[in-house]
C-alpha cells in the first residue's frame, strides 16, 4: 500500500517537472547586461529596484495573472505565490509605492517588446528565445 502510494508520488512529481516549462529572463540584445541574480531579477520585477546594475534604466514586463508561467517565475524568482503576490501588489499600490509590471499576452510578444527596448526586461519560454534578445537568468 504505502509502495503503491510512492510510486504514485513520484509519478505525480516527474509529470509535474515535466509540464514545467524550461524560462528564461531576457534583456534586448543591444543591452549591456550580460547575467543577472536570482535576487537582481526579483528586486526589478518587485518594483524594489528601477535600474540594472550597470545603472541602466529597467522596466520590467510580465506575463497575464493565471500564466503558468507567470506562476512559476515569482515561485522560483521571487519565493511568491499568486496569493502573495496579490497581496505585494495591492500594499504597493495602496501606499502609493509602486505599480506592478505591464502585462502582455504571451512570450512572443515579451520577446519583440524586450529586443526593441534595451532599458526591457522580462521572462519568456526558451522556446521562444532568438538573437534579437540575450538570456541573463535561466530559470529552473
Amino acid at each position: 500500500m504505502i509502495r503503491k502510494f510512492l510510486c504514485c508520488l513520484l509519478l505525480a512529481l516527474a509529470a509535474g517537472a515535466a509540464a514545467a516549462a524550461d524560462l528564461v529572463v531576457v534583456v534586448s540584445a543591444r543591452s549591456p547586461v550580460a547575467a543577472l541574480r536570482a535576487e537582481q531579477v526579483a528586486d526589478i520585477f518587485l518594483a524594489e529596484a528601477r535600474r540594472f546594475p550597470d545603472g541602466g534604466e529597467a522596466v520590467a514586463l510580465d506575463l497575464p495573472i493565471g500564466s503558468p508561467l507567470r506562476d512559476e517565475f515569482y515561485l522560483k524568482v521571487a519565493n511568491r505565490t499568486p496569493a502573495l503576490m496579490k497581496a505585494y501588489w495591492t500594499k504597493k499600490i495602496f501606499t502609493g509605492r509602486g505599480q506592478p509590471p505591464r502585462e502582455l499576452p504571451n512570450s512572443q510578444a515579451v520577446r519583440k517588446l524586450v529586443a526593441d527596448n534595451p532599458t526591457l526586461i522580462g521572462y519568456i519560454e526558451r522556446s521562444a528565445l532568438d538573437a534579437s534578445v540575450r538570456p541573463v537568468l535561466v530559470v529552473h
